[in-house]
């Protein structure tokens, strides 16, 4: 009897510990393996990282420098077409001056960035095709806005018809002499550069519109853009007897509005874009008009465009004129 009671003790004691063996080494406040913590899944169980609910397109604005309040609002249409399509990576750079060599620097740093899509205004329409044809073969779309490069193929450009716009500035100054009395005599033109597409075309136009006049278009001096230069070309003209005086650009505009200013003269200038400054000139009196443009048209339409185009929308290299309008006081 004794014998039996010990191997009946003996099971007991072996099979309650084969039932306590897997948890031996488990301090009493951890968990053993794959069992769940408060508040956080167990790693058996954690759940694979949530997929990208969209893909995000890295968008940069080029624009040929920084001095134009106009350029400041083609980066506001470009932000705000961002901020609507809500998948935008966007960026704006460009030179502190008009250069081409800077120009393209920027153009292969946004490559090199990893840009998908290139919104440009081109300083030189032919200095920067070969860093837009290595843009291209890296798969980045190319918009143009405000000027074009003659590098094809592109998505889309939103510009002015600038000889167009160029002719009514023109027929504006005509109109406004005439209204003074004076039907001829000198007018000077102070432009940008002899390369860049858009203020050449404005020259084009402005001069077409004194065809069959008695009036004499001055040769155009070129000044960058800059406002001191500008004025300095400007009071030139003014005191070579110029009548009227044409700005091709804003830094232009403002250039000749302050020669006219300082010098006094009874002095007709009209100009292109505009910004604080050149509407300030104009409430004086010292500048007649500006021909103003849509820069904030060009940067929304510019990025809805890229976006289209990287997925899988056209990109046909379609041309739309922005428009302008002619201010005065």
């Amino acid at each position: 009897m004794k014998k039996l009671l010990a191997l009946l003790l003996a099971v007991t004691l072996i099979a309650t510990l084969a039932a306590c063996g897997g948890k031996a080494d488990t301090p009493a406040d951890q968990p053993a393996a794959n069992q769940p913590v408060a508040g956080k899944p167990a790693e058996a169980e954690k759940p694979a990282e949530a997929a990208p609910t969209g893909e995000s397109h890295k968008i940069f604005l080029i624009t040929m420098d920084q001095m134009d309040q106009y350029w400041t609002n083609i980066d506001a249409g470009c932000q705000k077409a961002a901020a609507e399509l809500g998948n935008v990576d966007y960026t704006w750079t460009a030179p502190d001056v008009k250069d081409d060599a800077k120009q393209i620097e920027m153009i292969n740093n946004a490559v090199a960035n990893g840009a998908n899509a290139i919104l440009l205004a081109a300083n030189g329409p032919e200095a920067v095709n070969d860093a837009l044809k290595e843009a291209s073969a890296a798969g980045v779309q190319i918009v143009y806005v405000d000027s074009p490069a003659t590098f094809t193929p592109s998505v889309a450009t939103f510009s002015t018809d600038n000889k167009a716009a160029g002719k009514t500035a023109g027929e504006t100054m005509i109109q406004a002499l005439s209204d003074k009395g004076i039907t001829e005599g000198k007018i000077g033109v102070v432009s940008v550069n002899a390369a860049t597409a858009s203020t050449v075309a404005r020259d084009e136009g402005f001069r077409s519109a004194f065809e069959g006049t008695a009036f004499e278009l001055q040769e155009s001096q070129y000044c960058d853009g800059d406002a001191a230069r500008s004025k300095d070309a400007a009071s030139a003209f003014i005191a070579d007897g110029c009548v009227g005086v044409f700005g091709a650009n804003e830094g232009s505009t403002v250039g000749v509005g302050n020669a006219i200013k300082e010098s006094g003269a009874d002095v007709t200038g009209v100009g292109f874009d505009s910004s604080d400054n050149v509407l300030e000139l104009i409430n004086e009196g010292c500048i007649y008009a500006t021909m103003v443009q849509n820069p904030d048209v060009m940067g929304y339409e510019g990025v809805k465009a890229a976006v289209a185009a990287l997925e899988g929308g056209a990109a046909d290299g379609a041309v739309t004129d922005t428009g302008v309008t002619v201010v005065t006081k």
